[in-house]
């Protein structure tokens, strides 16, 4: 009965539900004023009189003021504590104006302590009422929304790790949801616990099994916003464990920046895994290359490339050049970063300038270079994706090595001030063509740093793997996970090394303007990771469970493929020990070998020639003698070539040398 009429009211029109507050009001006017004069009197109060003038009087005062407070505009059931000052604001007024009223009237007979005893029981009774009414009707919204968007599901049970403010707004909007049920807090502070907050109890993290098997809870929320990585990490680390799925709010700068919701809640970031903090960067560094000078980024539309765009248009550039090939990626960063510089107050003073090409077309390059007078350019444009490099050897020798000597040649045409060239950690000792062509486009800066007849400063940032950049692991073992299983890894003793995406573009900014010439910068990328173990913290922290052996009634079992072509266990950073410190902590210089500018010229004429004819026996032979380390786990092949022979034997390129197959 009670959710039938609850439910009918819910479905009122707004019109017909203001009616029934003001008739409730007006009831409650006359029942204060009343109650008023039983208590001071101690009996059955009858008025009497002209007594009568004021209780018709006291709605007529009380309403146009409630009216104008706007205590009829709030939807009732979702009223928060912060009404309760309006309601009080509203009835002190009309206790006020009443006083008043009474004293014109100059009816006697009445106790002065009836008029603080009229406003203390309308107080009540409106608070009580409105209060009562948000409890009655949220429930059976809930219950009317659930039954009818969620097919009569139950909303799902959660617990949130952290009582401090953060948390408190969190329960009190996912009250208010359809999707989830707050049933109690955690937190580490020993004084609030078995404290009561809205409603809901504050428990240690040892009670967590408990509440978990009482309240059947299916997630744990964290709402420490302002919490280090570390501390995050710390803690993710001590739910993992339990089979409950693990999820954050946003950052604090998010919400106060109104980018996201209170409740937006949203997947733990892989970053928080990693359990460390980035250093704050040296603003110099960060503005010495970039602010109020002309820039261009290759490769603007990719993972690295992009972040690149969004730290350099904070940083206020003059000018910021997107050279990019694909047509998609590059009409996405330019209108992200046209509505950032809205957003941000640059709309006018930054010139943003979307080119389409490619780097291995070196007139396009050195035309733009030199049109728009470019004085800064990070290079990051590559075929970086191991296997699908190792099938089409030639491709990436023309883009990873020749794209960059084409685009150091037009920076040195256009009298660019600084190169930085984004480099990888794939590049030393490699196993894979793409870690040969980027060490081999590092030499061809190294080789261009010693010609003292040019200007430009060539630097190269070498670092790991970033997180959720495209086709890392992080994003495909996210969407395994979505289907079901299994999770793919391909050895159990593989380890790399990871960085964020933003951290990776802020290092990058600030080693570029450490370079002297022909530097070669590494980035401290702290511990390193077993990619199987990430798998397993990724399953848990989506609240299943592993299956193996172990646990046969495991959701997600984690299948072994093997090393693709090319992959190696585990990437170095440093070629030799030559390394030093610089003036930031994650930044090191290393000092390794260079090959002069005439013997590489040689080898890049063999090499050409050699990707030409699709001899990669040969491309091989070059590489392994002028990349120190480059052990190929195979024949460099042109997978691609391998496929046409194989349907058309007697397709010879056209009267060339038939390329090898083995």
């Amino acid at each position: 009965m009670r959710s039938q009429l609850a439910q009918w009211f819910i479905s009122l029109s707004r019109r017909t539900k203001a009616v029934i507050l003001i008739s409730a009001d007006i009831f409650f006017a006359l029942l204060a004023f009343w109650g008023a004069f039983s208590l001071r009197l101690g009996v059955f109060y009858i008025p009497k009189g002209d007594m009568w003038l004021l209780f018709a009087a006291a709605p007529v005062i009380a309403i146009p003021i409630f009216i104008k407070l706007g205590l009829y505009r709030a939807i009732i059931r979702y009223i928060e504590i912060r009404a309760l000052g309006t309601i009080i604001q509203a009835c002190t007024l009309y206790a006020l104006v009443f006083v008043f009223v009474m004293y014109q009237t100059g009816i006697k007979g009445i106790p002065r302590t009836v008029l603080p005893l009229n406003w203390l029981n309308i107080v009540v009774l409106v608070v009580t009422s409105r209060f009562f009414a948000r409890w009655w009707l949220g429930e059976a919204y809930i219950s009317l929304s659930n039954a009818s968007h969620f097919d009569r599901r139950r909303k799902r049970h959660v617990v949130i790790y952290g009582a401090g403010n953060a948390g408190v707004q969190l329960a009190a909007a996912l009250d208010h949801g359809r999707e989830y049920k707050p049933v109690a807090f955690i937190d580490d502070d020993k004084c609030l616990h078995r404290q009561k907050v809205n409603g809901l109890r504050i428990y240690p993290f040892s009670s967590l099994s408990y509440l978990i098997e009482r309240h059947k809870v299916s997630d744990v929320l964290l709402a420490i916003p302002s919490a280090t990585r570390a501390r995050k990490s710390d803690i993710i680390r001590l739910l993992e464990p339990y089979a409950v799925h693990v999820m954050s709010m946003p950052g604090l700068s998010e919400i106060a920046q109104g980018k996201i919701k209170v409740d937006a809640l949203q997947e733990i970031e892989i970053a928080d895994l990693l359990g460390r903090d980035a250093v704050p960067p040296d603003t110099s560094l960060l503005s010495a290359n970039i602010s109020g000078k002309t820039v261009m980024v290759t490769g603007a539309g990719g993972s690295i490339g992009s972040e690149l765009c969004r730290q350099i248009i904070q940083l206020q550039p003059a000018r910021l050049i997107l050279f990019e090939l694909s047509e998609y990626a590059l009409y996405a960063i330019e209108k992200e970063l046209q509505h950032l510089c809205g957003k941000e107050g640059f709309g006018d003073k930054i010139d943003i300038i979307s080119v389409l090409g490619s780097i291995t077309h070196a007139e396009r390059i050195e035309k733009v270079c030199l049109a728009f007078a470019v004085q800064t350019i990070y290079h990051a444009a590559a075929y970086k994706h191991v296997p699908m490099v190792e099938k089409n050897p030639g491709e990436a020798i023309f883009n990873n090595i020749f794209g960059t000597l084409n685009t150091a040649k037009a920076a040195i045409s256009a009298h660019v001030e600084t190169f930085v060239l984004i480099s990888t950690d794939k590049a030393v000792r490699p196993t894979n063509t793409m870690g040969a062509t980027k060490r081999f486009a590092e030499l061809i800066l190294q080789a261009l740093s010693q010609d003292a007849t040019h200007q430009t400063r060539f630097t190269m940032v070498r670092f790991g793997n970033v997180l959720d950049s495209s086709g890392s692991v992080v994003p495909l073992f996210r969407e395994q996970i979505a289907r079901g299983g299994p999770v793919t890894v391909t050895d159990a003793r593989v380890i790399r090394y990871f960085m964020t995406i933003p951290e990776a573009a802020q290092l990058v900014i600030q080693a570029g303007a450490m370079g002297l010439g022909g530097d070669v910068f590494v980035l401290d990328m702290g511990e390193p990771i077993r990619i199987v173990d990430l798998a397993k913290r990724m399953i848990h922290l989506s609240g299943l469970e592993v299956k193996d052996s172990a646990h046969p009634k495991g959701e997600i079992e984690i299948s072994f493929i093997g090393l693709r072509p090319g992959e190696k266990l585990y990437e170095e950073l440093l070629i030799g020990n030559n390394v030093s410190e610089t003036s930031h902590k994650r930044i090191m210089r290393a000092e390794e070998h260079i090959i002069s500018w005439m013997e590489l010229e040689t080898f890049l004429f063999k090499i050409e020639h050699a990707t030409r004819n699709n001899n990669f026996e040969e491309v091989r032979e070059i590489l392994k003698y002028t990349v120190v380390g480059y052990a190929p786990q195979c024949g460099v092949e042109d997978l691609l070539w391998k496929q046409a022979l194989h349907l058309n034997p007697d397709f010879n390129n056209q009267g060339k040398k038939k390329p090898p197959i083995h």
